[in-house]
């Protein structure tokens, strides 16, 4: 049978838009080509213009130059045509690609979605307040087992403000005598050698003939010899 009416071609799949792109851009790459070739072709008849004198044979290359100038103009008009197709391809790829995304974005989501389903369905709120709760009553009994022990023994309580403050004032009034005074808190002062003698009380010893405690000077009177002195009446007698 397949001899007799041939076997059904297969279809060949449509160009991508790539392939679009890639084609016209082979086509403007050939384009361009000409065009330059017609601009080195233009440069020479201009310079056989400028050194042919006016008359037949520059009218010649006039006509020739204008020719070339023609075919340039069609290649640029064509080659404008191009960029503006390989400019609609890009939006159009552009556009594909955002779909391609946007379609991968969706089926992400849609996986997402469905695993935190699951998920949520493993997990309760109820669950979750209760749980809290607990942990709330444990840290309560824990702060007051932490409370119980680290009470103190023997600690009088019933010192007010009014003593705590009465206290501090006095202490910072000390603080601040002993450092006008010396300028060293009395703590951080070197102990000084007691002094004896001013403890005890001791008269100075006397110094020559005529020294003598002042207590006996007041009870008796001396002579020039630093002896005392017979009374008058005594003589007398």
């Amino acid at each position: 049978m397949k001899r007799v009416f041939g076997a059904k071609k297969e279809k060949e799949p449509p160009p991508s838009v790539q392939d679009a792109t890639d084609r016209i851009n082979k086509r403007g790459e050939s384009v361009d080509e000409k065009i330059k070739r017609l601009d080195a072709e233009l440069s020479k008849y201009k310079e056989q213009i400028k050194k042919t004198r006016p008359g037949p044979a520059q009218e010649a290359v006039k006509a020739r130059a204008m020719r070339v100038l023609k075919q340039k103009r069609m290649y640029e008009g064509q080659r404008d045509m191009l960029y503006n197709q390989t400019f609609n391809l890009d939006q159009v790829s552009f556009a594909a690609e955002g779909i391609k995304d946007a379609q991968q974005t969706m089926t992400a989501m849609k996986a997402a979605n469905k695993e935190l389903k699951g998920m949520m369905k493993t997990v309760k709120i109820e669950e979750i307040d209760s749980m809290q709760d607990e942990m709330m009553d444990l840290m309560d009994i824990s702060t007051e087992i932490q409370e119980s022990l680290g009470r103190s023994y023997n600690v009088p309580d019933d010192i007010d403000e009014e003593d705590l403050m009465g206290e501090l004032d006095a202490l910072e009034a000390d603080m601040g005598m002993e450092s006008e005074s010396t300028g060293v808190p009395a703590y951080l002062q070197p102990d000084k050698e007691p002094d004896l003698d001013a403890e005890l009380n001791l008269p100075s010893a006397p110094i020559g003939h005529g020294a003598v405690p002042p207590s006996r000077q007041n009870a008796q009177h001396v002579d020039e010899f630093g002896l005392p002195t017979v009374p008058r009446a005594s003589l007398r007698d």
